[in-house]
């Protein structure tokens, strides 16, 4: 199912013998755009300190009750590798992580496990050491396509099946007022960490002409395969008939 990347944010973590803190953001893997740790405020428990848990930990999700049940002890967190809370997280933090957890470097998402996969992206990052970044710093990000500027990042749409960023939501206010449009990942041609912008390998006029998207908070299937057509993603297929498909609710 799809989801607004801030759906999760204050979510109860509860290990199996209390409660460690509520979710407070996402780390994604900068080249492969898979949410890899949950971000966790713990509260006045362990005041000062970044705690990650990753998504492997997690069993299915108490939608109504706004909660996660956690694999985990409330020791096992207490005990995890310290993270520096003003920095991004290097892959040598991540693989310590691992360690610690005795997680499978190469989980590819779903809850307690499952089996997606990511799709690698590696072009659009920029030279140098590859990082985990946090989606409430990134949204915000200015988004300049191939001819001009177009506007700024919103949010993400994250597919909870395997983890991974499906779609970026674009805010086209300075260009094209009151529009949202979305963007895979894989149209980044380039993201400038420093200045604060993702630059898209597409030009604005290809935008514009997308499939109109309404913040209705469903994105169905035929919409997707519409999409995924007009900007010639692989796996597209053909649309379903209007009314066959079944919704994904996203959730502000």
């Amino acid at each position: 199912m799809l989801r607004s990347g801030s759906a999760f944010n204050g979510f109860s973590l509860e290990a199996s013998d209390g409660k460690v803190g509520t979710v407070s953001d996402f780390l994604f893997d900068d080249a492969t755009w898979q949410l890899r740790w949950l971000v966790v405020d713990t509260g006045a428990w362990l005041t000062g300190r970044k705690i990650l848990i990753h998504p492997s930990a997690l069993e299915t999700p108490d939608l109504a009750g706004r909660a996660f049940p956690v694999k985990l002890t409330r020791a096992q967190v207490e005990g995890s590798p310290e993270i520096a809370s003003d920095e991004p997280v290097s892959l040598q933090m991540e693989h310590n992580l691992y360690g610690y957890y005795g997680y499978d470097v190469t989980w590819g998402g779903g809850f307690a496990g499952g089996n997606g996969s990511a799709v690698p992206n590696a072009a659009a990052v920029s030279k140098g050491d590859r990082h985990l970044r946090s989606i409430a710093e990134v949204s915000g990000y200015g988004i300049h396509a191939i001819d001009g500027d177009i506007g700024h990042l919103d949010r993400f749409l994250i597919d909870d099946d395997d983890w991974t960023v499906r779609y970026l939501v674009v805010d086209t206010a300075t260009w094209w007022l009151g529009k949202h449009v979305l963007v895979a990942p894989s149209a980044i041609k380039e993201i400038n960490w420093a200045e604060r912008f993702l630059r898209l390998d597409l030009t604005c006029y290809k935008i514009k002409g997308s499939p109109v998207w309404e913040q209705s908070g469903i994105v169905d299937r035929a919409y997707e395969k519409l999409l995924r057509i007009y900007y010639g993603l692989d796996g597209a297929g053909e649309p379903a008939a209007p009314g066959t498909a079944e919704p994904e609710k996203l959730h502000a």
